[in-house]
């Protein structure tokens, strides 16, 4: 493959490394471990207790790790050669600013890894891209591998690939902002390939506005080389304004000179939104030489991803569907048009600073609407107005949800959960509300 390019080597021999935030999605265990097996002498710091990590803990049992819970010691922090940083520690952490070198597993693994890597980020549709690229990937590179904001450190495969290997990273607007705080590489972050899905307003409990949000997610092209390609699948306010380095070798979708004909029409059962992140992760493979019919063939066949438009059961002929990662109206609103027949909507949640206006839209193209307790619901019934005879909640639990719109779902009907609503308070994420969902579906 002929977009490799030399990158830097980490080096963690002897170093003094803290691990800042350990984490329950296995970046901070992927980190914890790879840097232990390079021979640096590791500390990991996290505020939540033992009780919270044990799942984590449990992972590195018998490494030689110092572990300091509950609390950050600035000593270790500003001892440490290195700070290995989670994304969900807040850049503007105090405790940051007594580190002398702060890394996350995203740079570490981009200054050793040597092959192309694709890099994907959006609001929505990332995961399924990413994921999608990787499945087309392995066709053709049975070693090609899948990391970042999906759960999955590329730490954690850091090792075991070749540098003909390609690797698809999905990264989240954290994960890239994070890349401006580390020791910047000669040639800076370049990606083989950079997508972009779209840019719709979230994560404003993080940022102080949309630009300061899209700024992040640009970062993703800002080290364009001529070899490197771009695609922008969005067509929304700020995709359309943004700007790579190298127009010539930035695709903008749909275009006409990169549309195979068997591409065209490409899972057509699909929800609309599907197929175009079907037909984006095909592009993206064209840019990298693969044949388009292999590209259909294997897009044909991709499975889909977890806690997104997932089926999870048939029951008494109603279809349960798990979309635990739509964690903004507009991703509900996708998810409603990809649902034949009359929908039960298990929405609603904790706020994250978004607009919550197009749940009026969205109530009246459900069959019923059952609302979870939490703070972004508050203002879900008060734009609805109070609530109608259609709508329950807000509900103390999802399992009372499910069970509210399982009991007046009629054979034909779908039970979906797509929350449009951030998971924090009543889930530890958007991943343990879609896993608790399946449980409770799977009870019935």
């Amino acid at each position: 493959m002929s977009l490799s390019s030399p990158r830097e080597d980490s080096d963690l021999d002897g170093r003094q490394v803290v691990v800042l935030g350990l984490g329950a999605h296995g970046g901070g265990v992927a980190t914890a471990r790879y840097c232990v097996e390079h021979g640096a002498r590791v500390c990991v710091t996290d505020l939540r207790s033992e009780a919270d990590l044990d799942a984590s803990l449990r992972a590195l049992a018998g490494l030689d790790i110092r572990y300091v819970l509950g609390r950050h010691d600035i000593d270790d922090i500003s001892n440490a050669d290195i700070v290995v940083k989670n994304p969900a520690v807040r850049r503007t952490a105090p405790v940051l600013s007594h580190a002398r070198r702060i890394e996350t597993d995203i740079s570490l693994f981009l200054k050793r890894h040597r092959g192309p890597v694709i890099a994907v980020t959006g609001t929505k549709g990332k995961s399924t891209t990413a994921s999608a690229i990787h499945h087309v990937l392995r066709g053709t590179w049975p070693g090609a591998r899948l990391g970042g904001n999906i759960t999955v450190s590329p730490l954690s495969f850091a090792d075991e690939i070749s540098p003909e290997d390609p690797v698809v990273l999905e990264l989240s607007s954290f994960q890239l902002g994070d890349l401006r705080m580390t020791p910047r590489p000669v040639n800076g972050y370049p990606f083989s390939v950079s997508v972009i899905t779209n840019l719709l307003p979230d994560h404003q409990d993080y940022y102080d506005s949309m630009d300061a949000y899209a700024a992040d997610k640009a970062l993703i092209f800002a080290d364009q080389r001529p070899t490197d390609w771009v695609v922008i699948a969005g067509d929304d306010e700020y995709c359309s304004g943004f700007t790579p380095p190298v127009a010539e070798r930035t695709i903008r979708l749909p275009h006409p000179s990169y549309d195979p004909p068997t591409l065209v029409g490409l899972c057509t059962e699909r929800a609309a939104h599907a197929r175009r992140n079907l037909y984006t992760a095909g592009v993206a493979a064209v840019l990298l030489g693969v044949p388009a019919e292999s590209i259909a063939a294997r897009l044909a066949g991709f499975p889909g991803v977890p806690h997104r438009l997932e089926r999870v059961a048939v029951h008494n002929r109603v279809s349960f569907v798990n979309d635990s990662a739509a964690t903004i109206q507009e991703a509900t609103l996708a998810a409603l048009d990809s649902c034949d027949g009359p929908v039960h909507l298990i929405a609603g949640g904790s706020d994250k600073g978004l607009p919550v206006n197009r749940f009026v839209d969205i109530a009246t193209r459900v069959a019923s609407l059952h609302l979870l307790e939490g703070s972004a619901t508050e203002r879900i019934v008060g734009v609805l107005g109070g609530g109608s005879p259609r709508m329950t909640g807000p509900h103390p639990s999802l399992r009372a949800a499910v069970h509210a719109a399982t009991a007046v779902a009629r054979p034909g009907d779908t039970v979906l959960l797509s929350p449009g609503c951030a998971s924090f308070g009543m889930f530890r994420n958007e991943f343990d509300r879609g896993d608790q969902f399946r449980a409770i579906v799977y009870d019935l």
